[in-house]
């Protein structure tokens, strides 16, 4: 039996837009908007989608580095989104985060070493031989030499660094990862070598991870669910094969129309997206989507379609698949 180790629930964040002369609040951008999932222990859900359509802003207030405007997120049961600052850093030994840019997110003024033994210096390890013991081991854990501890992140390369955010988020041996585009800043012949360290690691160390891409390719070679996201909606959510053999959403067959084959004598139709992403801050009627979607119905522009069970585990929100006929 699956065990579910995080659990979210309307998840909302709302950015408030200000104007006039006296900042008087105008209105919203509705980053994340009512999104519901869940991630099984041991297993990896990726989340995809167009630049801001709030896949890393969810990333984010799933570590509770962006509060959350309304929602609730359980981590083994307990909602962290009623906890203190104290209890959330406490917590925060049990999930950790991978970040896209691996230069901008390692501190240059330090050396390897004073970077990987924070956090076991923030969760109490006290003693300075068992510290440099441990970031010893973890650098040659994802493939680093342990010589190099002494070295400044500008010292390595992009892969090599990435190899580092890695390690530091291992450092506390946490149960979940949250990895926010861990390799579009890589060199394509980089992003295999490192995807193939997440796998070896979440075997070796029993590791959840939630992988947040807009690469369908990357996502397809590493997750065993996959969610959808438009404009800061979960449009579908189901096991990764599925998704790809057989996409409901009009959102997701575009998606997966645009991904490269590597055989050129396949014929392959790509669905161009028409009109342009609506904003935020204020979002169509009824479905987000339907601005671009060329099975558009009169009910899409009115009625927003809620997330459903369409077929066992696949879950898609689109008034294509309606159950209520009366509609």
């Amino acid at each position: 039996m699956t065990e579910v180790l995080l659990e979210v629930n309307h998840l909302k964040k709302y950015f408030p837009i200000t104007g006039g002369l006296f900042g008087k609040h105008v209105g919203d951008v509705k980053a994340v908007d009512n999104v519901s999932f869940h991630v099984n222990k041991g297993e990896t859900l990726g989340l995809v989608g167009e630049s801001g359509c709030g896949k890393s802003t969810t990333g984010r207030m799933l570590m509770r580095l962006i509060e959350p405007t309304e929602g609730e997120i359980l981590f083994e049961g307990k909602d962290i989104t009623r906890l203190n600052e104290r209890e959330m850093r406490k917590m925060r030994k049990e999930m950790q985060m991978v970040f896209q840019d691996p230069f901008a997110s390692l501190n240059p003024r330090h050396t390897v070493e004073k970077i990987l033994e924070e956090p076991l210096i923030v969760h109490g390890v006290s003693d300075k031989e068992e510290r440099r013991r441990l970031v010893k081991e973890m650098m040659e854990v994802v493939g680093l030499s342990s010589y190099h501890i002494k070295r400044y992140p500008h010292q390595f390369s992009g892969g090599q660094r990435q190899r580092i955010g890695i390690a530091r988020a291992l450092m506390t041996k946490p149960k979940l990862i949250i990895a926010d585009e861990p390799v579009s800043a890589l060199d394509v012949s980089i992003q295999s070598q490192v995807l193939n360290l997440l796998e070896d690691l979440q075997k070796d160390f029993q590791l959840t991870y939630i992988f947040i891409a807009h690469d369908l390719g990357v996502v397809k070679h590493i997750s065993d669910r996959v969610g959808v996201m438009y404009l800061g909606r979960l449009v579908e959510i189901t096991e990764a094969e599925k998704l790809y053999d057989k996409p409901l959403h009009p959102y997701t067959k575009a998606l997966l129309s645009a991904v490269p084959i590597p055989d050129p004598d396949l014929k392959h139709e790509r669905e161009i997206l028409t009109g342009d992403l609506p904003s935020p801050a204020n979002p169509p009627l009824g479905c987000a989507f339907h601005t671009r979607c060329k099975e558009c119905m009169e009910i899409c522009k009115i009625q927003r379609p809620e997330l459903q069970e369409i077929e066992p585990g696949h879950y898609a929100a689109c008034h294509l698949y309606r159950k209520d006929e009366s509609l």
